[in-house]
């Protein structure tokens, strides 16, 4: 029998936040920050917590330690998320864990049974299963569920390729799961997608790691 997976949780927010002007680590939700609160989220179904920053890993470096996450500074953002998405799951690999929950930190953490949710479909799923990516209403988000094999995929790929090059590739190894979870797809990229948030209207994006900048 097959020994169970580790799981790191990684948050890729080494983006530059250009349309919404500020940073969007930094957006308050909930009791803190979209940062804090995704942080939170996937320790409930991790072993550890990495987030990606960049040019602002000073200001996120604070939130990252008060929330005992391990911060890890992308050195060249400008090629893109992947980058980050790379450098995120090289240090999932090097703290020893073998499988990951990513996410994007423009968007608010789904909710903590969804990743339970998505972890549990991972783990039932069986050896052919490389990833689970959730489904609200027929889109695609966030966070996805990778094991060994998908680490290792992106990780042979140059860095000016893209995520869903990856998925493509790998069709036939990717479980899409079906969730009642509608911030999955809230992806929040201006701050009029963010009061539209606040307000409880629906906003949605199909991304996923490594596919927008």
């Amino acid at each position: 029998m097959a020994l169970s997976p580790s799981f790191a949780g990684l948050i890729l927010a080494a983006g530059a936040s250009s349309r919404m002007g500020r940073d969007k680590a930094l957006l308050p939700w909930r009791d803190g920050t979209f940062l804090s609160s995704a942080i939170g989220a996937l320790q409930a179904a991790t072993d550890l917590v990495i987030v990606v920053a960049g040019a602002n890993a000073a200001s996120l470096e604070p939130i990252a330690d008060a929330n005992a996450a391990f911060l890890v500074v992308n050195p060249d953002p400008q090629q893109g998320q992947f980058s980050s998405l790379l450098a995120g799951l090289q240090d999932v690999l090097n703290r020893g864990r073998d499988a990951a929950i990513v996410t994007l930190v423009d968007r608010p953490p789904a909710e903590v049974e969804t990743i339970q949710q998505l972890k549990a479909a991972f783990l039932s799923s069986g050896e052919q299963t490389w990833a689970v990516v959730p489904e609200y209403l027929g889109k695609h988000g966030h966070p996805i569920v990778i094991g060994r094999e998908m680490i290792e995929a992106f990780l042979r790929t140059p860095v000016h390729s893209s995520a869903r090059e990856i998925e493509h590739a790998n069709q036939a190894h990717i479980l899409y799961v079906p969730v009642n979870d509608p911030l999955i797809t809230a992806n929040v990229d201006t701050p009029e997608d963010f009061e539209k948030l606040r307000a409880g209207t629906p906003i949605s994006g199909t991304a996923i790691p490594g596919t927008t900048s």
